[in-house]
């Protein structure tokens, strides 16, 4: 029985669905009216619902009927453009104009043990194709075009709460997709809801069946995750259930560092504190970085892997991590390589990891402008996010040494506007070109003119751009050194 307070909470996302639902584009209504009137059903489902209850205007349309999917497609076809998205598992995708919409059966849908594909049974009725889905609150749906509610599992309570529960046993529910294993710890960051202690026992006594979906879909559901508005959530559920042991190991790791002598911080919770500040440094869509940035979020919350492997205890007592910098980049790269990362998204993650200790020491001895090139050279399209990501790594309870920390950045930054708007810093080149440098040896390309190339780069880094004549006069003096 629901509490007043929950009665008043479920009226109110009723009334956010109404007009949500209202501000639905008549082109879906229409195709609602066609497959009613050709006996079959028709109703939005899932995160759509969820989200018109939330208040938000319906964007993506996940549609689900009764008819099987060449009827689907056949009537779809009198309605726009088609095409077999996933024909065998019983969707078919279509378009009119720019409206895209999404169709699929009624279906129950099981794995089998040993495979990473799912057995597709087509249902009969509305009711039990939202008993198969994964939580309540994805669970509901509106019958169109008569816009009737269907909730047959209470989401729309789980909603008022903010509960993550299964319509049916949550061991059936994950046994029947493993993936929703996930799909709980990326709503939870999401929706920033709790799970219920069924979910949560499911969650830990069934992750290892994880092992037999695509490491494709993990990644999705991960990036979704990381991007979410709660991401702290979904990864200590993912933590604490023993998911991320199958998943991002890495990070579970990193509660084994806990130090009861307390000789150094806990470096589970900074590298969730560094994350949470690094979304905080995000900006607008307009701004330098704008979020949510998943190769930030990541970064930050794998700059700190390399420690594990790289603790080190002093004879005095002191802890070190010696290069757990370069030991967590090679870490992150095989991990998100698992995951069937891009390549791109590797490398920018991966240069980030590598770099995050770079700035530690410009407090205590003033770098040279040479210096200054080199960090924004080994940056390069990743300047932004390394700004953010080192003011981040401060996470210090002595506000002393958090401000001496502060200052010296601000300081840095201001070094690197001051020499950009004097040398071009975000695209450093050598003084030379490699047709000049071929042209002034008499060389042809191969191996002596990339040395010469590395040789003018490393000039323009360490004493800054000069004049074509300079530079032509320091690269004679080299080769003829060179040659001797």
């Amino acid at each position: 029985m629901m509490s007043i307070s929950t009665e008043t909470k479920v009226a109110k996302l009723l009334v956010n669905a109404q007009k949500a639902l209202g501000a639905l584009p008549a082109d879906i209504l229409e195709l609602g009216t066609l497959f009613t009137e050709a006996g079959f059903e028709l109703a939005l489902v899932g995160g759509p619902v969820r989200d018109a209850a939330l208040g938000k205007v319906p964007h993506d349309f996940d549609l689900t009927t009764n008819a099987r999917p060449e009827k689907t497609q056949e009537l779809l076809n009198t309605w726009g453009k088609t095409w077999d998205v996933g024909k065998e598992f019983g969707t078919i995708g279509a378009a009119r104009g720019q409206l895209v919409v999404e169709v699929t059966t009624y279906r129950t849908e099981e794995y089998d043990t040993s495979s990473r594909k799912p057995v597709v049974a087509y249902g009969d009725n509305l009711e039990g194709d939202l008993t198969r889905r994964d939580f309540t609150v994805n669970a509901m749906a509106v019958r169109l075009p008569q816009m009737i509610w269907v909730d047959p599992h209470g989401g729309l309570e789980d909603l008022a709460t903010g509960t993550l529960r299964t319509p049916v046993t949550a061991v059936q529910s994950f046994d029947d997709d493993p993936l929703r294993i996930m799909r709980a710890a990326r709503f939870s960051a999401q929706l920033g809801f709790a799970v219920t202690e069924d979910v949560l026992a499911a969650m830990r006594d069934m992750a290892p069946r994880l092992q037999i979906v695509s490491a494709e879909r993990v990644r999705a559901e991960l990036e979704r995750l990381i991007v979410s508005d709660y991401p702290r959530d979904g990864l200590e559920l993912m933590v604490h259930t023993g998911v991320a042991d199958q998943v991002l190991p890495e990070l579970s790791e990193l509660t084994n560092t806990v130090d009861e002598h307390r000789r150094h911080k806990d470096v589970y919770e900074h590298t969730l504190k560094v994350l949470e500040q690094a979304i905080d440094l995000e900006t607008g869509p307009d701004g330098k970085c704008p979020g949510p940035d998943f190769i930030l979020r990541f970064a930050a919350l794998m700059h700190d892997v390399g420690k594990p492997a790289t603790r080190a205890y002093e004879p005095n007592g002191v802890v070190t991590f010696h290069q757990h910098d370069i030991v967590g980049a090679k870490l992150t790269r095989k991990r998100m390589q698992a995951l069937k990362f891009p390549k791109e998204t590797i490398k920018a993650v991966t240069k980030l990891v590598s770099l995050h200790l770079r700035f530690h020491g410009y407090g205590e001895q003033s770098w040279t402008d040479s210096a200054v090139r080199r960090y924004v050279t080994d940056a390069g399209e990743q300047l932004q996010r390394l700004h953010r990501l080192t003011r981040a790594d401060v996470t210090t309870q002595n506000k002393r040494k958090a401000a001496r920390l502060a200052h010296a950045y601000d300081d840095l930054e201001r070094r690197i506007d001051e020499l950009a708007a004097k040398e071009e810093l975000d695209a450093i080149r050598p003084d030379l070109d490699g047709q000049q440098i071929m042209d002034l040896l008499g060389l042809k390309p191969g191996r002596e003119v990339g040395q010469a190339r590395a040789y003018m780069l490393e000039r323009r880094l360490e004493r800054g751009p000069v004049d074509e004549q300079t530079a032509r006069e320091e690269l004679l003096e080299w080769w003829n050194n060179r040659t001797r």
